[in-house]
């Protein structure tokens, strides 16, 4: 009997262990994350294209990216694009922007001390693209920012080179004209195709496509991007939009849990091509829970086990 009863009480105790390890993993951002939804369903960036059909000339586009480069992941306990919460009270701000004529006016808010990408790991002036991501989860407004500086450190007038304001409640397409960039190069939106610790380590699924880069690309786009951010018109090059995924066949099962999360959204969502960096650069958002060399076995995953779903109609410059 007290055999049984010990058993039962380390089991309860295993459970309350549990519960509270699981409790002690979430935070208030998660919370209000988990309830957020971003664009509906049915918007380009939550489909699932795990069946479409592979472009003509994905062997190509793949190729000249780099069938052996790595995927990386541009994201850990000190990089990524970090993204913060606003509310009606934060203070609002008119920016002046570099590329006024394709920027949402705003105003936008920006808290006192924001966070800023690149700042976390190369200090208040870092150089890059210094984002500024700020959501209303009441409103479901999404704010972005591009290459953004204080220059007098008020903390009330930016100079920024571009911005863009989204509505989350409504699909992505059509919210930037043909030919907008956005704080992004292909006009599209950030936040939605980060990856993120929480989809990662406690939902355990991530729902919607991802967000990389390659160094060179063609002065042209597809859908879902409606801008374009190169001179040069060989098509060889992938165009911004593009969309590639994990092929199917590939097996999954030697990564760690965290990093199958990953794999299993790029066989199902993919990522789609938003930006001119680095070749496969896959961008997530910085959290301290991270385990760096545990997401850093990314990088066995290589070009030439992704391709390229058929592309759209192709705007050309």
């Amino acid at each position: 009997m007290r055999i049984a009863i010990s058993f039962v009480a380390v089991l309860a105790f295993t459970a309350l262990f549990l519960a509270a390890a699981k409790d002690a993993s979430e935070t208030p951002q998660d919370q209000i994350l988990a309830k957020l939804q971003v664009f509906p369903k049915e918007d380009e960036w939550n489909r699932d294209i795990s069946n479409e059909p592979v472009d003509p000339r994905s062997a190509e586009l793949i190729a000249v990216v780099g069938i052996n480069k790595p995927l990386h992941p541009d994201f850990g306990t000190r990089y990524g694009i970090p993204f913060q919460f606003v509310n009606a009270k934060t203070p609002r701000v008119t920016s002046q922007f570099q590329y006024a004529d394709e920027s949402d006016k705003g105003p936008y808010p920006i808290p006192a001390n924001p966070l800023i990408e690149g700042v976390l790991s190369g200090g208040k002036n870092v150089q890059g693209d210094r984002h500024i991501l700020c959501i209303d989860p009441e409103k479901k407004i999404l704010y972005e920012l591009f290459d953004c500086w204080n220059k007098n450190g008020d903390g009330k007038t930016w100079h920024c080179g571009s911005g863009a304001i989204f509505d989350l409640s409504k699909t992505s397409h059509n919210q930037r004209p043909k030919g907008w960039t956005s704080a992004d190069a292909a006009g599209l939106p950030i936040f939605p195709g980060l990856v993120r610790y929480d989809e990662v380590a406690i939902k355990k699924e991530i729902s919607h496509a991802l967000r990389f880069t390659v160094v060179k690309t063609r002065r042209a786009y597809v859908s879902p991007a409606t801008h374009w951010a190169s001179n040069t018109k060989d098509p060889s090059l992938p165009p911004m939009g593009l969309r590639v995924r994990l092929k199917a066949d590939f097996d999954i099962k030697p990564f760690p849990e965290d990093v199958q999360v990953i794999l299993k959204a790029l066989k199902k969502y993919g990522m789609i091509l938003a930006d001119n960096g680095s070749d496969w650069y896959i961008t997530g958002a910085p959290d301290p829970r991270w385990n760096d060399e545990t997401i850093h076995s990314l990088k066995k995953v290589k070009g030439k086990d992704l391709e390229v779903v058929k592309m759209g109609e192709l705007t050309t410059g």
